[in-house]
């Protein structure tokens, strides 16, 4: 049986939801990072976290600074 993580609220863009994950990293703190495409953000989990930060992105679609284009890797 598996262990929801990260997400797990249905789709959107609130900091506890995703909207098409791409790719997942677990770090050796066991802190989870997931591209979330359709936000074109990355997000970062931390153990026992409810709700994950924006690392990269969060400011829309684009190639400003602050911004990403549907990341699909880490």
């Amino acid at each position: 049986k598996g262990t929801v993580v990260a997400g797990g609220n249905g789709q959107g863009a609130g900091l506890n939801q995703l909207s098409h994950p791409t790719y997942i990293f677990v770090g050796r703190q066991q802190t989870v990072y997931v591209s979330d495409t359709n936000n074109h953000r990355v997000m970062k989990w931390n153990k026992g976290a409810t709700e994950g930060v924006v690392v990269a992105g969060g400011q829309g679609q684009g190639n400003a600074l602050t911004q990403l284009s549907s990341p699909h890797g880490l």
